[in-house]
């Protein structure tokens, strides 16, 4: 459980996400770029909400 509660979105992915964002405020996105935009908001609110719930069973609150 402990592990779970210390997953982190990987540093290159959130920089890769900023990018994406950015791109997608300027409408800039091509279609693959939001079908991965898409897939990494996917997966940084999967680990977020899993990451929420292992802190949740410890007892302990976000860092």
């Amino acid at each position: 459980m402990e592990a779970v509660a210390a997953l982190h979105f990987p540093p290159t992915a959130d920089k890769r996400l900023q990018t994406l964002m950015d791109r997608n405020s300027d409408g800039l996105l091509t279609s693959d770029e939001r079908e991965e935009l898409k897939a990494l908001v996917d997966l940084s609110e999967t680990i977020s909400l899993v990451r929420a719930d292992a802190l949740h069973w410890l007892g302990r609150g976000p860092a």
